[in-house]
Order: structure tokens, then C-alpha cells, then sequence
């Protein structure tokens, strides 16, 4: 029935499965099926009157207003610090682990077992022999790699680990295709981070084969930390609890021989990592980085909370998105590294620009994504000659997912400005309404203009023949993407 609804994506199947009629069908049947654990998408009481105080403009007010039936819990005050590369993030991030004092609830999709993700994994062991109730949840497929060895580690110290769609024999499941996108830790019910930076020593930039790695999250203190707090708990739920007890009964010696070697949990393993990556940290200044220096103090901010949840027909996320940018009246400047959006969204962009409004898009030149990056392509095109500046981020790997709206909203997530994100996913964002979040992350977009290539129109018309048919077909695939 969804697909009678999306005539659009209903007949790139069906023109997929003719040109891939055994590989095809396989994945229409597995993808499109409805996911097995629905449940009622979070929201707030729909009688309350929270609103902006006067001092924000008509637009921030009706952009509030329009969102209050598809956020969290309402509109909540905060503080916020934004936090715009991997490593300032992972400070914040350690300090606030260290400092805990009754729970750590963290839920990313990807977690790796290298020098960031082994520094985390042995802080949360210590934090759980310290009385700390930590709770741990991956998803199946973003953390496949991460090691049994390590989740046995973590077990045997008092941690509760889980993972959401597990990779499990027969593997090809009606759920495989819906994935945690999240990246979420919440601390005492208080002090919460989200936003693009998984665990892994890639978002430092200082990864080798890797590059120089562009990315945003955000810290928030206060009632706002409440609403991630509910997000986590309701995945919690639906998230299957590690078979640690079998895993040891299949190579017990063997796992504990290579725990032991590669993630000691003493104390001058810490001492150690702090010393290897601090040194590395003393020389990544803001001028390597090329990125604003993040500001120290808290901000206050009124904000909403928008989870993504493949279990129900709204998509919510896609839906805030489209709020946004149907009711700005000034400026939109929107950072995203996967652009292959609905016609509504594209349709949303083109109007704002007829009203007005000045719109400027940021994408990677070089995304690490190769066939998304082609679909992107075929979106460039129209919304060039509506009148839409268009961007491509030259330095390294873009992967900031954020939206500023006329100089006083904010969106910093984990969401794209794709068809995954917006119905495949479990996703989570956050709108900020502050003009100091929305002055920061608008001085780090105009940083990154300067490490970036303006796009004209006639550089997408010099592509040959062979670029287009590529192109095209990446875009029939997205379904898919």
C-alpha cells in the first residue's frame, strides 16, 4: 500500500527488478516489507502551549508551533555547545564519561574497536566498576566488525549490551534493511551528545587512508537531555540482548589470550592512550582544522527533539526538514554529505529561493559514498537554475549533517537528505532555537565555503555521455541508497 502511495519510487522497482528480475525481486521483498517491531512514534501531549518567547521572529515561531505535534516532548530549555571535529568531541565526551556518577546510556551505529573506540570501551568498564549502571547499544549492521571479544569484556564488567537487528542466521531478514542511525549517549539523565560523529579514529582526521574528516555533534545540558533520554530507552526495548554465553563457549581461552593483548582496561593503558593521541591533539589546532574554534560555555536554547522510526508510515524527520524550509524567510544554508531527496524537499528548496530567500547547499566533492555521490549529480541540475548556490566541500570527507534557518535556527542530526534517512532508519535530530548556536554553526559553514568549489551549471554540462548514464543509473538505485 505504501508503494501504490510513491507511484515515483514504486516504478524505479519495478524497472529494477526488470533489468535485475532474481537479484531485484530478492531485494524488493526484503526492503519493503513492513518492519516487524512497530510501535506508536514518540510525541507531546497535544494540549500543551509551549511557545518562543517574543524575541524570536514570525518564523522561528511558526516553524515551533508547526513542529509541536511530531517532536519528543515539546518544546524544552537547555544549554547546548556545539562541537564541529571528532576530536573535540571525544574530549568532551571523555570528561563527561569520566565524571559520571549513576548511568551512561550509549547507542551508536557504528563503534570501532580502534584507538578511540578501545579508549571508550575500557572507560566505560572502569565506569562500571565504579557502581555506574552503563548500558551499551550497536546496530547490527554499522557495527558488525566490532568484536565479540570486546562485548564479552564489557559483560563480565557489569555492562548491559544489546544490539538493534543483529546480523543472525538466515541473515536476509524483513528487518535487515532498517538500521540504527543514531549516535546518541546520555549521562545521569542530564548531559546528553548526538549528532554525526560516530566512535572510530577516522572522525579524528587524523586517520592516514582516511583524510582529513569534516563532521558536527552537539552537547546539551538540561530538560532537552530528557528527550534523547526517551529516545534511548524506547530503543532499548526493541534492541536484542547479546548472546555473550555462547560466544564463550565457543573459544572462551582463545578471546580472553587476545583481549588481553590488544585492550588492557588498567590504568596505564589510559595514561598511555592520553599521551599517543594527546600529542597528536596539541597539532590539530583550528587552523589545520579549518574549523571554528568551538566555544567553551554552555548556550542557552529552546529545543526540539525529532526521532526517525522506520516502524510507522509519518516520516518524521523528512516532515521537520520540509517545515523548515517551507517557512524560512531569509536564509537556508544546509550541510549534508548524502543529498538524494523526495521531489517534495527538492520542490521546498526551489519555492524558497521564488520567495526570496537566499539558499545555499553544501555537499562533498569527494563523498566516500561513490554511487550516492552520482545520484546526487542528477539533483544538481534543477536547482542551480532555480537559483540555489550550490557548494562542493573540497578539503576532505564532509559528513555534518545541519541546516541553519535566518540566523536563529538549527538543526544539527545524524539524518540525510535521503530516502534512508527519512524512512529506513531510526534516526534523531535536534532544532535549536538560539541565535548563538545558529552565529556558530553559520560561522563554521562560511569556514567551510573557503574550502570549497562553487558549482556552475556548466560544469554538470561537460560531463560526457558515459558520466550521465552513470549518473542516472545511481539514481534509479536509490531505493536502495
Amino acid at each position: 500500500m505504501c508503494e501504490v502511495r510513491r507511484p515515483a519510487k514504486a516504478l524505479k522497482w519495478l524497472t529494477i527488478c526488470l533489468i535485475f528480475p532474481v537479484i531485484g525481486f530478492v531485494f524488493y521483498l526484503s526492503t519493503s516489507n513492513p518492519v516487524r517491531i512497530r510501535r506508536e512514534r514518540l510525541t507531546s501531549p497535544p494540549n500543551k502551549s509551549d511557545t518562543l518567547p517574543d524575541s524570536f521572529s514570525r518564523s522561528a515561531s511558526v516553524i515551533a508551533h508547526a513542529l509541536q505535534h511530531m517532536d519528543v516532548r515539546g518544546l524544552q530549555v537547555g544549554q547546548e555547545q556545539v562541537l564541529t571535529n571528532g576530536i573535540k568531541t571525544y574530549e568532551k565526551l571523555i570528561e563527561s564519561l569520566q565524571n559520571a556518577k549513576e548511568t551512561i546510556d550509549m547507542e551508536y551505529y557504528i563503534f570501532r574497536d580502534d584507538q578511540i573506540g578501545r579508549r571508550i570501551t575500557d572507560l566505560l568498564i572502569e565506569r562500571s566498576a565504579s557502581g555506574v549502571r552503563v548500558r551499551f547499544v550497536r546496530d547490527g549492521w554499522g557495527s558488525r566488525k566490532f568484536p565479540r571479544r570486546e562485548i564479552i569484556r564489557m559483560m563480565d564488567a557489569g555492562i548491559e549490551c544489546r544490539t538493534i537487528f543483529p546480523l543472525r542466521f538466515p541473515w536476509v531478514t524483513s528487518n535487515w534493511n532498517y538500521r540504527d542511525h543514531c549516535k546518541i549517549v546520555v549521562i545521569d539523565g542530564k548531559e546528553a551528545f548526538t549528532g554525526g560523529i560516530n566512535v572510530g579514529y577516522e572522525y579524528t582526521g587524523l586517520k592516514p587512508d582516511v583524510g582529513f574528516w569534516r563532521d558536527t555533534h552537539v552537547r546539551i545540558e538540561g530538560k532537552a537531555s530528557v528527550d534523547l533520554q526517551a529516545i534511548f530507552d524506547v530503543h532499548w526495548n526493541i534492541a536484542s540482548p547479546e548472546r555473550a554465553k555462547m560466544w564463550k563457549r565457543w573459544n572462551t581461552k582463545t578471546e580472553d589470550k587476545i583481549s588481553q593483548k590488544i585492550a588492557p582496561s588498567d590504568r596505564a593503558f589510559f595514561s598511555r592512550w592520553s599521551t599517543e593521541i594527546g600529542a597528536e591533539l596539541t597539532t590539530f589546532d583550528g587552523t589545520r582544522a579549518d574549523t571554528v574554534p568551538n566555544t567553551e560555555a554552555l548556550q542557552k536554547a529552546y529545543v526540539q527533539t525529532f526521532e526517525g522510526n522506520p516502524g510507522i508510515p509519518t516520516p518524521v524527520i523528512r516532515q521537520a526538514y520540509f517545515t523548515c524550509l517551507t517557512h524560512a524567510t531569509q536564509t537556508i544554508d544546509i550541510t549534508t554529505p548524502y543529498f538524494v531527496p523526495e521531489a517534495d524537499i527538492i520542490m521546498a528548496l526551489k519555492t524558497a529561493v521564488a520567495r526570496g530567500v537566499r539558499v545555499r547547499l553544501l555537499v562533498p566533492r569527494h563523498p566516500d559514498q561513490k554511487i550516492v555521490g552520482l545520484a546526487s549529480r542528477t539533483y544538481y541540475g534543477e536547482l542551480v537554475e532555480a537559483g540555489i548556490h550550490i557548494y562542493q566541500y573540497d578539503k576532505g570527507i564532509l559528513h555534518a549533517k545541519v541546516m541553519i534557518i535566518d540566523g536563529e535556527i538549527a538543526e544539527v542530526g545524524a539524518a540525510n537528505y535521503d530516502m534512508r534517512s527519512f524512512r529506513l532508519n531510526y534516526e534523531v535530530c535536534e532544532i535549536f532555537y538560539s541565535t548563538d548556536a545558529a552565529r556558530e554553526l553559520t560561522e563554521q559553514f562560511e569556514q567551510d565555503l573557503t574550502d570549497s568549489v562553487p558549482l556552475r551549471i556548466e560544469d554538470l554540462l561537460k560531463r560526457s555521455r558515459s558520466e550521465r548514464i552513470f549518473d542516472q543509473a545511481a539514481r534509479l538505485l536509490s531505493p536502495l541508497l
